[in-house]
């Protein structure tokens, strides 16, 4: 007999399972082959291993202390965040479209019974949508030829399926920008599907919702709105890039925002979850994190200005999950005294031979971002003037030839103080923390769905009406809208987006639009979005008509947007006599300009055009499991959608 270790098996709770019974069988034959050993001390090895098919009373009682534990830290979590735990909506959240609405309302379906639920109040989809209506639809669709796909929308612009819950989305940089283009302001594209427009703020029930579309290119920024069909290849790209205009709106909103989302990133936001997973998954994303040029800076000067409980963003093609934390309003280190980190991205440079023309190098600069600097003069202060006013010098040049020339060469003006765009936060925006999720596009494998129990941030000052829920405009939203109308430019490519007056002057505009909209669209109970969808261009026949044409379509007038500006009393500047049309779509498309053209006439470069079609940059395989700080993460329903998610502040 010889001395060692005495093993002993005891059951565990699990003892109903095959797997671990055959296990212990296995130990205790084993353990029987061996020869006797004295006793020495004991160890007590127990089968542990999860199995779904245990159902003892022990185990039960601990699942509800679980459960209890649970709720009891959810809630906890939502006082510590300072959201109101009343009154919530049940949401679902799915990153890029793609045209692949049958397999993501599959997808919500199947997340939902998982998780117990009847299905949800509302779902979000964060751009590339894809609304094609026919084949024409998809020649102007930012998209290689040979990938151009109708995808499964034009049943549901023809009426022949509908959405199964309320979905509202954005536009991202794949888009049938000819349908988009009609809807400008917001509207449905199909009975159940609302497209937020360029920029909105939305309410749904107790929530408030504001979303901006497109995707950030420096070069564009500044510019109006000029794409008309026919459009140009470029008026393809373009159409889908920010414009400041519609960010100086969002920026001028002074009531608390629930959710935001955008489709591509908010600049930054990658160093405030797990960048090493991050850049694991995708890692020509940590040299642009270095560089700066990761995301866009005006979705990040939005979230910082509306600091929403929530904000949702796709376009990488990777789950990511972060939060990010802000100081209360009015503290110092809130105020406008440092620079912008970002405003505009460099332009590419210039040719080699551009360079000798000082006028050529300042074309390329960024659109009057970085503000010159006063030029010092060579005369100090105090210094005694020079014996001939008339002959003065300044670094060698005389007074009569420095007036010879042109104007450009003139002193610039002192320029205004730099501040952060949004800033400061007014005091009646007060939460202090954003939770950020990026989620993939709808495919096998990977992570584009995420179930959510949302809440509003402060409690609302009535008790909303009960579920199901109405969409309806936001009332300060739509005074922005007024205000700012006048500065709105449409399908002219000599116009200039009128400079930003700033806060001070958009205020009290603001204040006085804000009793219009109070008088004329709240006491007349007209701020439920109307159900007032319509087809304009002719719906696809399946079977009848082509798949692909080579021809674009046809400038429709949307009654919605007509709806619209009569309601709100701003001018339908997307409305045209068939006349004017016919001799737009004869003069044909206008000619592309050359990349360096566009970043000469806009200024700073860009590089939000990621996350392209069939993977491009930011494709590829994602998935992830998206371990920001925040915890955001889903698990595996909806064919690697979201089935839950395991942070603090869901339900």
């Amino acid at each position: 007999m010889s001395s060692g270790i005495l093993l002993k098996w005891h059951l565990g709770t699990a003892r109903r399972c095959l797997l671990q019974n055959r296990f212990q069988a296995q130990f205790s034959a084993r353990l029987s082959a061996k020869p006797q050993c004295k006793l020495g001390p004991t160890i007590t090895i127990t089968n542990s291993f999860p199995c779904r098919t245990h159902s003892t009373t022990s185990t039960k009682k601990k699942t509800s202390i679980k459960k209890r534990k649970r709720k009891e830290a959810i809630k906890k979590s939502a006082m510590e965040n300072g959201t109101f735990k009343s009154g919530g909506l049940r949401i679902a959240i799915e990153g890029c479209g793609h045209g692949t609405l049958d397999a993501i309302y599959a997808s919500v379906a199947k997340s939902c019974k998982e998780r117990g639920w009847d299905g949800v109040d509302l779902l979000i989809i964060g751009g590339d949508f894809q609304s094609t209506r026919n084949a024409a639809d998809l020649s102007v669709m930012a998209v290689p030829a040979k990938y151009r796909q109708l995808g499964d929308f034009p049943a549901y612009y023809s009426g022949e399926k509908k959405a199964p819950y309320l979905t509202i989305f954005i536009a991202g940089n794949h888009e049938a920008s000819s349908y988009l283009w009609e809807l400008y302001y917001g509207g449905w594209v199909a009975p159940n599907i609302y497209y937020m427009g360029a920029a909105n703020v939305l309410r749904l029930g107790p929530l408030r919702i504001a979303g901006m579309s497109g995707i950030w290119k420096g070069y564009n920024y500044r510019k109006p709105h000029h794409e008309r069909l026919p459009f140009s290849d470029n008026d393809i790209r373009s159409f889908y890039h920010v414009r400041e205009i519609d960010v100086r709106k969002l920026l001028l909103l002074r009531e608390q925002v629930d959710i935001g989302f955008s489709h591509d990133w908010p600049r930054g936001i990658e160093n405030l979850g797990d960048a090493d997973a991050l850049w694991e998954m995708k890692p020509y994303f940590k040299q642009e994190s270095r560089d700066g040029s990761l995301g866009n800076p005006a979705a990040g000067y939005v979230m910082d200005r509306l600091r929403p409980a929530y904000w949702f963003s796709a376009h990488m093609h990777c789950k990511f999950a972060a939060i990010k934390a802000y100081e209360p309003p009015g503290n110092p280190e809130d105020s406008t005294d440092k620079k912008p980190e970002m405003e505009e991205d460099p332009a590419p440079p210039a040719p080699e031979k551009a360079a000798a023309n000082p006028d050529e190098i300042d074309l390329d600069m960024d659109d009057g971002e970085e503000e010159s600097q006063p030029v010092e003069s060579t005369n100090q202060t105090g210094s005694a003037p020079p014996a001939n006013p008339d002959t003065t010098t300044a670094g060698g040049v005389s007074k009569e030839l420095r007036d010879q020339l042109p104007a450009s060469f003139a002193k610039p003006a002192p320029t205004k103080p730099q501040t952060i765009p949004g800033q400061p936060v007014p005091p009646t925006i007060t939460n202090t923390q954003t939770r950020f999720l990026a989620l993939d596009k709808c495919l096998r494998g990977r992570e584009f769905l995420q179930l959510a129990y949302a809440t509003p941030v402060n409690a609302p000052a009535s008790k909303p009406a009960r579920p199901p829920y109405r969409l309806q405009y936001d009332p300060e939203w739509l005074a922005v809208t007024r205000a700012l109308a006048p500065h709105l430019r449409v399908g002219d490519r000599d116009a200039a987006t009128p400079e930003d007056l700033g806060e001070e002057a958009y205020g009290p505009l603001i204040d006085r639009e804000r009793a219009w909209v109070d008088e004329h669209v709240v006491a007349a109970d007209k701020l439920d979005v109307p159900l007032n969808f319509s087809t304009t261009a002719p719906p696809h026949r399946p079977g009848v008509d082509p798949a692909t044409v080579d021809f674009q379509p046809d400038e429709y007038s949307n009654p919605q947007t007509a709806a619209f500006c009569d309601l709100v009393g701003v001018p339908n500047l997307w409305d045209a006599t068939p006349e004017e049309r016919a001799a737009r779509k004869a003069a044909g498309p206008p000619a592309s300009e050359s990349r360096f053209q566009q970043h000469q006439d806009g200024g700073g470069g860009g590089r939000g055009d990621r996350g392209g079609f069939r993977g491009g940059r930011g494709g590829g395989r994602g998935g992830g499991r998206g371990r920001g700080r925040g915890g955001w993460r889903g698990g595996g329903g909806g064919g690697g959608g979201g089935g839950g998610h395991r942070g603090r502040w869901n339900k």
